[in-house]
């Protein structure tokens, strides 16, 4: 077997590979890397020594048996025998479903997971969208502190974990995709720098030093990311790839990493002859994010679309703090907007930035599909004090508004883990550090934070403590309980009607036709011949659709929270409080 590792001011490296060291020779065709030969088989440990010091984890280890701290093992990539002969899915019509293996179930294990994902199939979810799964210190975590990224988390199963995992969602018909995070490491089991400039001074993150996109040594550090990412997607049958916040990738060059990462991803995709998808998580408001390279963007599939929801959780919640603040004024006219140009900062003012922000789309030629809509995620829960859920404070009725306007609005809808069953569970920030200075730290952080926005510190869930991941566990008890059961069976109906029906799984953004009336609360879409009107108000609304010669414009109730009739010749649905209707004109 051959073992190359790229150490460019190394004077000397070494393998060590099960108890043993021999001296690596430097590649003459490759500038800074080293090689050897040596004998070895699935699971051997080895590790790399530079300039006499201890041995460490391979940077492009595939398996971490024993945490990121140390040594690596040998993977045989083609030992794993697939038994699904997967066609692909592409991100068209798809629904996403957002899942952390640790919390799914209580086991927090691939395999325990994959037993629930009939669950999904049933429900009418298309892609599984898991959360980060390289190697992190401990055992429980969210994931974004991985540090060996060619690596898969020990207790969830590991390298063969995945691939069972994967193999099952594809035998049901499910796409997954894999969140991967490149614009930080994390600072525990982080040993990059010691084999050469992974990390770069010239720009700083809110992690430290940035990941080197662009100064001396970067064309290698782009390489390893981008073979992680087409490892993922060869090696483990993946079907994407959401990439964690691209607006903190410090990159000045003029062939950005992104566009680099798209043309690597759509060249796999011809080469293995099925669709692979990038989505991108960022906070600019940027159209070419998504804009084909040809046309000058980045050429990336999708991007969430933060305004929309910050616009639907202050409509639901009358919330206003922090980035909320700029859709608390008019939150209905904000939602409207979104549904119908996509971003609601497009070169607006931004008061909680300070500062103009976004950049317009041009909804004529932007496909819908491009923006992922969603109500809930990690992010929104689990960045929230208390990991609080809008089930712990909206009456069924508004999150079944809720689930009307992700799933029949124009975006690929997401949801996240639980949520289409009101989990009444928390998804609280939770850690596992082994360092107990780091640990310490964390827990301190987290309490001055919110403590700073007028929480009691002792309030604030304990990272570290176990309850606080056990807290976040999904119970699988709930969905066959009222009134978890109805709001369940709302979601499989909404999901069936957006499989069903053109007009909802339309992608012509421009198509879309809204009309809302703020102080009675009431919010009503067009999408084709089919109508969506939501009341969020406390009160019954009376939703003008039109009348007279149009009476029967529209005239059958599709789907329906509450009994409700159609519009009669006056041309008025009556709409009863915190509810919501489909409905299909004639």
């Amino acid at each position: 077997m051959r073992f190359e590792v790229w150490a460019p001011g190394a004077g000397s490296v070494g393998l060590w590979l099960s108890g043993t060291r021999q001296a690596m020779g430097r590649d003459e065709s490759r500038a800074g890397w080293w090689t050897a030969e040596a004998d070895a088989a699935d699971g051997d440990l080895y590790g790399f020594s530079v300039d006499e010091g201890p041995p460490l984890p391979d940077p492009r280890s595939r398996r971490q048996p024993d945490g990121p701290d140390e040594l690596s093992a040998v993977v045989d990539q083609e030992a794993y025998a697939w038994r699904s002969d997967w066609p692909g899915r592409g991100l068209p019509g798809g629904v996403l479903y957002e899942l952390h293996v640790g919390t799914y179930t209580g086991e927090g294990t691939f395999d325990a997971a994959a037993r629930r994902l009939g669950h999904l199939a049933e429900l009418g979810v298309t892609h599984v969208s898991l959360m980060p799964v390289c190697p992190f210190p401990g055992t429980h975590g969210w994931g974004y502190e991985g540090v060996s990224l060619w690596a898969v988390h020990e207790p969830y199963g590991g390298p063969a974990g995945l691939k069972r995992f994967v193999d099952t969602a594809h035998g049901l018909g499910l796409a997954v995709l894999l969140d991967v995070v490149h614009n930080h490491l994390g600072p525990s089991g982080n040993y990059l720098p010691a084999f050469g400039p992974y990390f770069t001074e010239t720009h700083h993150t809110p992690w430290g030093a940035a990941v080197n996109l662009d100064a001396p040594g970067s064309d290698e550090v782009r390489a390893y990311l981008l073979g992680s990412a087409l490892a993922w997607l060869r090696d483990y049958r993946l079907d994407g790839l959401r990439l964690d916040a691209v607006h903190a990738l410090a990159d000045t060059r003029a062939l950005t990493y992104l566009e680099e990462l798209a043309a690597g991803v759509d060249a796999l995709s011809a080469e293995v002859g099925r669709p692979l998808t990038l989505i991108a998580e960022s906070d600019l408001c940027d159209p070419r994010t998504t804009t084909p390279r040809a046309a000058g963007g980045l050429g990336l599939h999708a991007q969430w679309n933060d305004d929309f929801h910050h616009a639907l959780h202050t409509a639901l919640t009358g919330e206003a703090q922090g980035y909320y603040a700029d859709f608390a004024a008019a939150p209905l006219a904000g939602l409207a907007k979104t549904v119908t140009r996509a971003f609601f900062h497009d070169g607006t003012y931004s008061s909680f930035r300070g500062r103009s922000h976004g950049r317009r789309v041009d909804v004529t030629r932007t496909p819908a599909h491009r923006f992922v809509g969603y109500a809930q995620t990690h992010d929104q829960i689990g960045n929230r004090a208390l990991g609080d859920r809008l089930a712990a404070s909206l009456s069924p009725g508004l999150l079944a508004c809720a689930a009307a306007l992700v799933l029949t609005g124009p975006f690929t809808p997401m949801l996240f883990m639980g949520e289409e069953w009101g989990a009444r569970t928390p998804w609280q920030f939770f850690t596992d550090h082994t360092d107990p200075e780091l640990a310490e730290a964390v827990r301190n952080g987290r309490r001055r934070e919110f403590g700073a926005h007028g929480w009691a510190e002792e309030d604030i869930p304990d990272p570290q403590d176990p309850a606080t991941r056990a807290r976040s566990c999904l119970d699988w008890s709930e969905p066959e309980r009222a009134p978890h059961d109805r709001l369940h069976a709302w979601y499989r109906e909404l999901i069936a009607l957006r499989r069903s029906v053109p007009d909802l799984h339309d992608p012509d953004l421009a198509s879309v036709k809204v009309a809302f009336d703020e102080e009675a609360g009431w919010l009503a879409l067009r999408r084709g011949d089919v109508r969506i009107a939501v009341n969020l108000a406390g009160r019954p609304a009376a939703v003008p659709l039109g009348g007279g010669r149009n009476r029967a414009a529209a005239g059958r109730v599709l789907a329906a929270w509450e009994p409700v009739e159609a519009p009669g010749a006056d041309g008025l649905l009556r709409l009863p409080a915190e509810s919501c209707v489909v409905l299909a004109d004639g």
